[in-house]
């Protein structure tokens, strides 16, 4: 898609601070971070919701897992605790329509969702 901004920024169209990539997921810096920490992983592929994910993409959202995992590691935040967060459509928060997991830390983080 050549107006998602996250396929911009897989595709290199648009700088980003790469903190992770493999074959399937990209994970990059937020620019505009929640916490000391916000780093966004996103598939290689446009998908554009949690809701369409098929059983075929399933490897998409296990590496994506995987990713927030090294994130976690190379951010320092492993041990000590950090958040994922997906959300879904417009009421579930989500702004870019492209699935992606916010990976946040660095910090104690407010028991309530929000």
């Amino acid at each position: 898609m050549s107006d998602c901004i996250f396929c911009r920024i897989v595709n290199g169209e648009i700088p980003s601070t790469r903190v992770y990539e493999d074959d399937l997921v990209l994970a990059f810096e937020d620019i505009h971070p929640m916490a000391p920490v916000h780093c966004i992983v996103v598939p290689k592929i446009h998908i554009a919701t949690l809701m369409d994910v098929t059983s075929d993409l399933m490897p998409y959202v296990g590496a994506m897992t995987a990713a927030a995992q090294e994130v976690a590691k190379r951010k320092g935040i492993s041990e000590k605790g950090f958040r994922t967060v997906i959300n879904c459509n417009a009421e579930g928060g989500q702004v870019v329509f492209h699935l992606h997991m916010h990976v946040l830390g660095g910090r104690k983080l407010r028991d309530e969702l929000g």
